[in-house]
């Protein structure tokens, strides 16, 4: 059974916690973390890019200059994609990228991510995670002693300001809540935080 290590709000080594084997030991499956990252990226582009093509640029509709005769290429209009101010061809005009993926592979996907970390001995355990007072610096302390000053990713159970705002200063550092981890953050970071109620809330749902 996967193992992680468990620590205190003090930074001391509190002893191991057991992750769930259905959660946390499962064989990573490259083609459902793939399609996973894939759909994440595409649901996050705005879609907003545009540009003119040759019928809705501005130009004169009168010939260049004439058709025989000047030594130069024929021209029939300024608007032409291979001039100057002329329109784009196939213009990029605003569109939506999203897209769903099915709920098992997102389940799959995300247990994959999760199996990968705990295999990698990446995953640390908080107990009580909770902070009095918006403080950086006891934070920025908490993460070195755990050994996750990297690039991390913080889970709490639910909305936490305390802790989000203590975090989100400190270079390298997300938070997410349990209830909306996705692959991709859990991949695009060396070490995964996990409060010690984050951590059931996530073997309840996905086991």
């Amino acid at each position: 059974m996967p193992k992680a290590a468990l620590f205190d709000m003090s930074g001391n080594r509190a002893g191991e916690v057991e992750l769930s084997e259905a959660v946390f030991g499962i064989e990573p499956n490259e083609n459902a973390v793939h399609a996973a990252v894939k759909n994440y990226l595409a649901n996050q582009r705005q879609g907003t890019q545009s540009a003119l093509t040759k019928g809705e640029v501005a130009y004169s509709t009168i010939k260049p200059w004439r058709q025989k005769g000047t030594g130069r290429a024929r021209a029939g209009y300024k608007g032409s994609p291979v001039w100057y101010h002329g329109g784009v061809a196939f213009a990029p005009k605003p569109r939506d990228y999203r897209y769903s993926l099915n709920k098992k592979v997102r389940r799959l996907a995300l247990k994959s991510a999760l199996s990968a970390k705990a295999a990698g001995e990446e995953i640390v355990v908080i107990r009580d995670m909770k902070m009095d007072e918006i403080k950086t610096r006891t934070f920025a302390e908490l993460l070195r002693k755990v050994g996750a000053d990297g690039k991390t990713l913080v889970v709490t159970a639910g909305p936490d300001t305390n802790v989000v705002k203590s975090a989100r200063n400190i270079a390298g550092v997300e938070t997410a809540m349990a209830s909306v981890l996705n692959p991709y953050a859990v991949l695009c970071n060396t070490r995964l935080v996990i409060a010690e109620d984050a951590l059931a809330k996530i073997e309840e749902v996905y086991a």
